[in-house]
């Protein structure tokens, strides 16, 4: 799934500022500019600008406009970018090289993950661990398990509940995480509107990456 026009804009103005090609201070240009300068509307700018402020990477100033922080803090927004590659999410949170592996095998359910996917032990699931680093550094791994055949990005819902808490063994090894230390961790499901899961995954970030979580979703139009 492509990211939408105004995640990348501001995924560019992120890394600028993170690297200190923009620094504390600074003045954005003016939406107009911006709009030209990125061949966009100002509608789509001022998405950008909002998810700049949401980041806590800018700052508005009545009548004078928008400036970089002076303490640029790291935000994941969720769940608009979670369908999006991870090279292109933490991509547009560094200025430092992103590398990313994965390793991908086909297991037979046991009974907590049957029941959590709502199929019969024994099942085949997809099971794939994704290993984030930054500069060299773990920044995140996660283990993600998937129905067979099933178009995840066709999902309706996603649902997240984030927790500090000990890792499990192979999250605490590659974060290098002491025994007894925490994480920041993230249970994912992603839901089809009827209700079935069509896939799950625990990510574990080092428990100081992130300032804030925000979290979105879209609401039906009550009758």
């Amino acid at each position: 799934m492509s990211e939408p026009a105004y995640v990348s804009i501001a995924g560019e103005i992120a890394r600028d500022i993170r690297s200190g090609v923009l620094r504390p201070g600074t003045q954005l240009r003016s939406y107009s500019e911006l709009a030209k300068r990125h061949g966009v509307s100002e509608i789509v700018i001022r998405r950008v600008v909002d998810l700049l402020l949401r980041q806590g990477l800018v700052y508005t100033v009545e009548r004078r406009g928008t400036f970089v922080a002076d303490r640029p803090t790291l935000v994941r927004v969720s769940p608009e970018r979670q369908m999006e590659d991870p090279e292109v999410t933490f991509g547009n949170e560094s200025s430092d090289e992103v590398q990313i592996e994965r390793d991908t095998s086909q297991i037979q359910a046991n009974a907590e993950l049957a029941e959590s996917l709502g199929i019969a032990p024994g099942d085949g699931v997809t099971y794939v661990v994704t290993r984030a680093t930054e500069g060299g550094r773990p920044i995140s791994i996660s283990d993600t398990y998937q129905l067979p055949e099933v178009d995840v990005a066709a999902a309706d819902i996603l649902e997240e509940t984030v927790a500090d808490r000990p890792p499990v063994p192979a999250h605490a090894e590659w974060l290098g995480v002491p025994s007894g230390g925490l994480v920041k961790t993230v249970h994912q499901r992603f839901l089809a509107n009827d209700g079935r899961v069509l896939m799950i995954s625990d990510v574990s970030y080092p428990k100081d990456r992130y300032d804030a979580f925000v979290f979105r979703m879209a609401l039906d139009a009550q009758p």
